[in-house]
């Protein structure tokens, strides 16, 4: 089961079951009520109204005022090729935010910020909060997640090296594309090592397992849910395998005209084109 949103002339974001074929979708909720029981949804047969694709707006399935947390550094030959090589491995995690504005879907454009030379490729896997988490332990944690998603963390190299936060290099329009939710037991436990691609223009330039994770998607939910709750909806991005653009020599970065995979396996490929800061949507 493949799970996105999708808007219909203009309204609100309901949420569906992808066709196989990716010609259809089938209603399963308005996106409130599927994040109120996003268990109970995911283990029904979907029985709602089916719509063809082409007459929908897809959109993340994902709340406005959902978190979305990410994971620096989880990968230790992603550690050992960037900036913070010399740091070593902390005991924690390194956790920065993006907004949900930031996110987008398969298939969206990407542009280029002014001022930056291009972009950075980071592929990776995304977890769903499904119930809320507060002082939980790592297995209850895990428990708590009900899909993963593919996902690019495509970052503005500049605009993150301009202070020692990373919140600016991390949120450019429609910078965050996410694949669509695969239901957890479809998907495993990531800690079995699924293999994590990212291609440029279909060469290969990441090549991971999850397994290599530092920080595992337990421990690090269980650790956020004793300085604030989780909440049904709640994303957690969970790092990037070594071979990022940045990092090479000399640096690679994507321009407009290129176009930018990540495939996940269990969960499915992610696919987006570069394009230029001028087609950023523009104030009326």
């Amino acid at each position: 089961m493949r799970i996105v949103g999708f808007r219909r002339n203009g309204g609100p974001v309901e949420v569906a079951s992808l066709s196989p074929d990716g010609t259809e979708v089938t209603v399963l909720a308005e996106l409130e009520r599927f994040w109120a029981d996003a268990a109970g949804h995911l283990s029904r047969e979907p029985g709602g109204e089916t719509l063809p694709a082409a007459e929908v707006a897809f959109v993340p399935p994902v709340l406005p005022g959902a978190r979305v947390i990410c994971i620096g550094l989880n990968y230790l030959k992603h550690v050992a090729e960037g900036s913070f090589a010399g740091d070593g491995v902390p005991p924690y995690p390194t956790l920065f935010a993006r907004w949900t504005q930031s996110l987008t879907v398969d298939g969206a454009a990407v542009p280029v910020p002014s001022g930056e030379e291009g972009l950075d490729w980071e592929g990776e896997v995304v977890a769903y909060v499904g119930a809320p988490l507060v002082d939980a332990g790592p297995e209850e944690a895990l428990a708590a997640v009900v899909g993963y998603s593919a996902f690019n963390d495509i970052t503005s190299r500049k605009a993150q090296k301009l202070t020692s936060q990373w919140t600016l290099g991390k949120n450019g329009d429609n910078s965050g594309p996410l694949g669509p939710m695969v239901p957890a037991p479809e998907v495993g436990d990531l800690r079995d090592g699924l293999r994590v691609r990212t291609r440029v223009n279909g060469e290969v330039v990441q090549d991971g397992r999850t397994d290599e994770m530092v920080y595992t998607v337990g421990d690090t939910l269980a650790l956020i849910s004793r300085t604030f709750t989780l909440r049904p909806g709640d994303l957690l991005a969970t790092g990037t395998p070594s071979g990022v653009g940045y990092a090479r020599t000399p640096p690679w970065l994507l321009h407009p005209g290129d176009v930018v995979e990540v495939e996940v396996e269990r969960i499915g490929t992610l696919r987006n084109p570069i394009v230029g800061n001028d087609a950023r949507v523009r104030p009326a």
